[in-house]
């Protein structure tokens, strides 16, 4: 089946190159040149993909990646001609995938919309689920189902993703560098600071439903499971 990517940005010309690259790679392409014309064929398409410049008009790609985190957890790569790190880390907060700085390479974009999609495409659903325990905590991975006891937890996929590969291992140190290449990919450089900043909001969030000793933190080692015995 092929796979459906819409290309934001308000340079044809840009939007064009990549078109071309993605067509020629066996990619449906749907366009958009502002942020609110974005959003509209979001919804209207349901796009596998979404490439976003970050400086349009109407609204900003950060802009259009923050409203669609508010209802789906579609792929979406930033293309950027900004050079500070901080719009990049600010991407990745919001839940962005990956980003490429102009001027790109159509082959190398091809690379990572390829590699995202492999990262991103679901398993197929084995029954029954996969359920993880720990102590008061229990996560579905397979229905994005998170609880401490009885009270449901709304995780980003992110926080989602970070989560499961800790409990996989439950008394693992997991390294911070082995962690992000886990969530993020190799084929991206993710700094600290957005890590740390998707642990703050997933222990803020375990903490208020019940389990503030969800995630323990071993100063010079990495990142581990607490006991999760609740309050």
């Amino acid at each position: 089946m092929m796979r459906q990517i819409l290309v934001a940005d308000d340079d044809a010309h840009i939007r064009d190159i990549v078109r071309f690259a993605l067509t020629n790679a066996g990619f449906s392409v749907v366009e958009a040149a502002d942020g609110a014309e974005a959003l509209q064929a979001i919804q209207r398409d349901l796009p596998d993909l979404i490439i976003l410049d970050i400086g349009m008009p109407e609204m900003d790609g950060l802009a259009v990646c923050r409203e669609v985190r508010r209802f789906s957890d579609v792929p979406v790569l930033f293309l950027t001609a900004l050079s500070d790190e901080i719009d990049r880390v600010v991407g990745l907060e919001l839940g962005a995938d990956d980003y490429v700085g102009k001027p790109f390479s159509p082959r190398e974009l091809v690379a990572r919309v390829r590699a995202i999609l492999k990262r991103t495409t679901p398993e197929p659903v084995t029954s029954p689920s996969h359920l993880l325990r720990r102590g008061v905590l229990v996560l579905d991975p397979d229905r994005h189902l998170c609880r401490v006891g009885e009270a449901e937890v709304d995780l980003t996929a992110r926080e989602k993703d970070i989560l499961a590969r800790l409990m996989a291992r439950p008394d693992h140190v997991v390294p911070r560098p082995a962690l992000v290449d886990q969530v993020y990919g190799t084929n991206i450089n993710v700094s600290d600071r957005t890590l740390d900043s998707h642990l703050r909001n997933l222990r803020r969030k375990l903490a208020e439903a019940g389990c503030a000793d969800a995630i323990d933190t071993v100063h010079g080692v990495g990142i581990r499971m607490g006991a999760c015995v609740g309050a």
